[in-house]
């Protein structure tokens, strides 16, 4: 489903499970595969003496990490180590490496990881027009038990088509959940309109559910109320889920599932891998 795959690497555990998971992604083929290791630029003085130490000690910290690559998935393993800023250089490097996906690690479950996804990946996922694929570390790749998270928005009609796609190709089921997000009071004050926000939802799985129908995938469909990152990592865990597909963006207003809210919360929360469709 991916030909082209970038793999930031900084020679942490949740990077090198990233970095294993990619390559079982393609069957082995690490030709396919592009490994970036990018370290934060000195911009100070470069005419004090000691920059050269600073010079040097970068340059072993990217021996290291290209040892440490190599020694995980073989020494024919493509890898490029610069400097830059981060997510930038690798927003920039999936364009020229024409890769189609992005797959970066996540560390565990402490306390403020839960509360916030690390900056690169946010801003990567932000930035890039390629699809992110962030696998917590610890854990691997699935396609037996995908949940689709939609709300009928644009982007969540493509992930919707890629996640109908996977299930097809790896044999999965599919699961299909749109999450009706109702504040008490406005439940109070206008049960009618949520009411019809919830006709709408289900209209939305219908017709996902028809379309993997069409296309000989085994699914089942969900409508829930609540909390839209709340219900999803939760019904993720229940349902011992594998693979969590979003889109990247949503519906503004009560049924909505927004980078920055709902989808950068499953994917700090969740257990499992998550893929964010771009395009």
């Amino acid at each position: 489903m991916y030909n082209k795959i970038l793999v930031p690497f900084d020679g942490s555990a949740s990077s090198k499970n990233a970095l294993l998971q990619a390559v079982n992604l393609v069957d082995g083929e690490i030709t396919k595969i592009t490994v970036a290791s990018i370290m934060l630029p000195y911009d100070g003085d470069i005419d004090l003496v000691w920059v050269k130490d600073i010079r040097e000690s970068m340059r072993k910290s990217c021996e290291s990490i290209i040892a440490e690559a190599k020694k995980l998935v073989g020494d024919s393993i493509k890898i490029i180590c610069e400097e830059g800023v981060v997510h930038g250089r690798i927003v920039e490097l999936a364009n020229t490496e024409d890769c189609d996906l992005i797959v970066m690690g996540r560390r565990g479950l402490r306390r403020l990881e839960r509360v916030l996804v690390g900056s690169v990946t946010a801003r990567v996922i932000g930035h890039s027009n390629k699809d992110v694929l962030v696998i917590p570390q610890g854990t691997t790749i699935g396609w037996k038990n995908i949940l689709l998270a939609t709300d009928g928005s644009r982007y969540s009609v493509t992930a919707a088509n890629k996640a109908i796609s996977l299930a097809r190709s790896y044999h999965g089921e599919l699961k299909i959940i749109s999450v009706v997000d109702v504040p008490t009071e406005f439940y109070a004050e206008s049960p009618k309109a949520t009411e019809e926000l919830l006709i709408k939802a289900k209209g939305i799985v219908e017709d996902v559910s028809k379309r993997a129908e069409a296309a000989n995938v085994n699914l089942s469909g969900y409508i829930r109320e609540g909390d839209a990152a709340e219900v999803i990592t939760e019904f993720a865990v229940k349902e011992k889920v594998n693979m969590i597909i979003m889109g990247s963006h949503g519906r503004t207003g009560l049924l909505r599932l927004l980078m920055g809210s709902v989808a950068e919360r499953v994917i700090g929360h969740t257990p499992c891998p998550v893929l964010i469709i771009k395009k």
